[in-house]
């Protein structure tokens, strides 16, 4: 008997539905990646955010479920007039919000083949040498921030998530207790501490571990963003003696605020005298490491139980890409690991299943864009852009100090994160806080550039993250002209 193959590849028999042929893929591809070039060859001169009204922007988009096929280069016309348009930029060199960060070609590549080949790397025999890619990008990524590497690493989405992952993990190793197999019901009040300037996702964590806002801590931080051990220490030993079981302290390398660094060594003793775990957020500041500006500034990583540093953030990398890390081997696997008979396979000698080192099984290929980038820019080309992108940040600080009255916020932070306030004598404090919003929503509003801001011990500060491979002078002396512009623009001299 002989079969006869269908004419469309992968069509379904009896039905006219087929996937795109291999060269229909190539062809649409191609399309693509002309646009692309066409954006990123015209990106400089384009907004970095859209004018339109949030309804207006639903309108464009919203439409009936399409029923029948359309040409994909007709998808794409509408993706480029009705999406790309009224998107922020965050791939813009003039984009200076939140932490500013950037996705390179590689990466863009990487994303490409990876959704191509589609695999689930959650055991090692559904992916094999794509778990040994994210084991070898692991410690690669561990050597960058000098973190051991002989203890449990695992790649996640983003840093909130990984908090929570490494929250987790501090739970479930406290003495005496088998939250795991009982819950929280007859366990005492469990308590995390930070400072007031951590990132909020140590929140959200404690709302889903069980252990509950009022039991995050949030102790007063120094004049430099960071937090004071022996404030930590006393608050730790009060609340021993008040009853409530301390389950981990979160510090920060590079708040969202201001760039500040907490103390990691100190932290480490204190918590190593009462038994608690360390947590560190190096999601920003801990790859910044490889530059030799910043990185005598920063701790000494390895004192930390578990450590989480953002690629996405740093490295040249596109959304999303985290690294969680600790030093106790199958810390994460001990809170994490549940095997049915469905997923249970043939353990060998440097297999590793990275599902059971968090909550999630389905997970994507995201080790390979990172092995890309690396191996294509190698340390020695990211370390010269990171050090060129913390010169653009020194350019900005040169201008803003060279021009009363505006005033850098966060003088003692290394990383490319400047906050700025413009502050003219004779005015409030209230006033020049109203004086600074103005400005910063100004700046915005003519797209050209655009930034975030924030609320320090000074007041409403004007917050400018540099951090994109595109960046340039010329771009950072944009930004400041419209800074000094919007400034004159609001009656205030500059």
């Amino acid at each position: 008997m002989t079969t006869t193959e269908p004419d469309v590849p992968n069509a379904r028999a009896g039905s006219g539905f087929a996937d795109w042929t291999p060269q229909e893929l190539e062809d649409n591809g191609s399309l693509l990646l002309r646009r692309l070039r066409e954006h990123f060859t015209t990106l400089r001169g384009r907004p970095v955010t859209t004018d339109r009204a949030a309804k207006e922007i639903h309108d464009l988009i919203d439409e009936p479920l399409p029923r029948g096929p359309q040409e994909f280069a007709e998808v794409l016309e509408q993706t480029w007039r009705d999406v790309l348009p009224h998107l922020t930029q965050w791939n813009h060199p003039r984009f200076h919000a939140y932490f500013s960060n950037s996705s390179s070609g590689p990466g863009i590549l990487a994303e490409m083949a990876t959704a191509a080949l589609n695999v689930n790397v959650m055991l090692w025999d559904a992916a094999p040498s794509a778990a040994a890619v994210e084991s070898t990008v692991l410690r690669w990524l561990g050597e960058m921030v000098a973190y051991p590497a002989d203890g449990d690493a695992v790649l996640v989405d983003g840093a909130s998530l990984a908090t929570l992952y490494a929250l987790a993990a501090a739970r479930e190793r406290l003495d005496g207790l088998d939250i795991r197999r009982t819950g929280l019901a007859d366990a005492p009040a469990l308590r995390v501490y930070a400072s007031d300037q951590t990132h909020s996702s140590i929140d959200k964590a404690a709302i889903t571990l069980g252990i509950g806002q009022d039991n995050v801590v949030r102790l007063p931080a120094r004049t430099d963003g960071s937090l004071d051990p022996a404030v930590l220490d006393d608050r730790i030993g009060q609340d021993i003696r008040a009853g409530y079981r301390p389950c981990a302290v979160v510090a920060t390398v590079g708040t969202t605020s201001t760039g500040g660094i907490d103390p990691v060594g100190e932290l480490a003793e204190v918590c190593a005298h009462h038994g608690v775990w360390l947590h560190v957020d190096a999601a920003y500041g801990g790859f910044w490491r490889l530059t030799e500006s910043v990185r005598p500034h920063l701790p000494d990583l390895s004192r930390a139980d578990s450590l989480v540093a953002n690629p996405h953030k740093v490295l040249l990398c596109p959304m999303e890409a985290s690294a969680l890390f600790s030093r106790h081997r199958d810390a994460l696997t001990q809170a994490f690991r549940l095997v049915p008979e469905y997923l249970s396979t043939r353990q060998e000698d440097g297999s590793v299943d990275f599902m059971n080192y968090s909550l999630q099984l389905g997970r994507q290929f995201r080790a390979l864009k990172l092995w890309w980038i690396i191996k294509s820019f190698g340390t020695d080309g990211i370390t010269e852009q990171l050090t060129a992108t913390t010169a653009l940040a020194d350019r900005l600080r040169r201008a803003a100090a060279a021009t009363p009255p505006w005033h850098i916020a966060n003088p003692d932070s290394p990383f490319p994160l400047v906050c700025l306030r413009h502050a003219p004598p004779g005015l409030s404090r209230e006033e020049t806080d109203a004086l600074n919003r103005r400005i910063h929503h100004r700046v915005n509003a003519g797209r050209r550039c655009y930034v975030s801001h924030t609320v320090t011990d000074a007041g409403y500060v004007i917050r400018v993250s540099i951090g994109n491979i595109h960046t340039r002078s010329e771009d950072v002396d944009a930004l400041w002209h419209e800074l000094t512009a919007a400034a004159l623009a609001e009656g205030s001299p500059t």
